[in-house]
C-alpha cells in the first residue's frame, strides 16, 4: 500500500518532471515558487504522521514478546498442575517425576520457541519500518538537494549576468570620460589605503 509520503513525493516528482526547461538549456527548469511551495508544505505536514504510524509498529515489538510471554507461562502452569496431578494420583513415583520432567521440559521448549518467533516477527517489524522510513527520507533528501542545486544555479547565472552588465557600464563610462574614472578610481584607491594600515 503507498504511504501518504510517497504519494507527496510522487507528486513533487511529476511537478518537476512536467516543468518547462529555461531558454537554452536542457537541465534547469523553471519552477513555480507558490506550487512548489504547496507540495513541500503537504509533504512536511504529512512526515510526522507516517513516522507515528511506524513508530506504532515499532511499539507492537513490546505487545508482541508480551503476549508471547503469557502464553509461555501458561503452558509451563498447565504443566506444573499436570504434574502435580500425576503425583497426586498414587501413580509410581519414579513414572511420575519421569512423566513430569518430561512435560515441564517441552512445556519449557515450547515456551522458547513461541519467545524465539515473536522476537524474530517483532525485529523484522522493526527492520521492515525502519528500512521504509529510511527509503522515503532518502527519496525527500534527493528533492531537496534537486532543489538547492537548481537554486545554487540560477544565483550564479544571475550574478554572472550582473558582472557582465557591471563590466559593460565600466568600459562605457571609459570611453566617454577616462580622465574622470581614472581620478574616480585613484580616489577609491586611496580612501582604502588608511584601512590597509590599520590591518596587523
Amino acid at each position: 500500500m503507498t504511504s501518504r509520503i510517497e504519494q507527496c513525493i510522487e507528486e513533487i516528482a511529476e511537478y518537476i518532471d512536467n516543468c518547462k526547461y529555461q531558454p537554452l538549456s536542457n537541465t534547469k527548469i523553471v519552477v513555480n515558487k507558490e506550487e512548489f511551495e504547496e507540495l513541500i508544505e503537504e509533504l512536511r505536514r504529512k512526515t510526522p504522521e507516517e513516522i507515528k504510524r511506524y513508530q506504532r509498529m515499532l511499539s507492537n515489538k513490546e505487545a508482541i514478546l508480551a503476549d508471547a510471554q503469557s502464553k509461555a507461562d501458561t503452558i509451563i502452569a498447565d504443566a506444573q498442575v499436570h504434574t502435580s496431578e500425576l503425583i497426586s494420583e498414587h501413580q509410581i513415583m519414579q513414572q511420575a517425576y519421569a512423566q513430569a520432567n518430561e512435560i515441564v521440559m517441552a512445556a519449557t521448549n515450547q515456551a522458547q520457541e513461541v519467545l524465539d518467533n515473536a522476537a524474530n516477527d517483532a525485529n523484522n517489524i522493526r527492520i521492515a519500518a525502519i528500512q521504509y522510513t529510511d527509503d522515503i527520507l532518502k527519496n525527500l533528501e534527493s528533492i531537496i538537494s534537486h532543489a538547492m542545486d537548481t537554486t545554487r544555479a540560477r544565483s550564479e547565472n544571475l550574478l554572472s549576468s550582473l558582472q557582465g552588465c557591471y563590466d559593460l557600464v565600466n568600459a562605457n563610462r571609459a570611453e566617454l570620460s577616462p580622465e574622470e574614472l581614472e581620478a574616480q578610481e585613484a580616489n577609491e584607491a586611496a580612501s582604502r589605503q588608511p584601512e590597509a594600515d590599520m590591518m596587523p
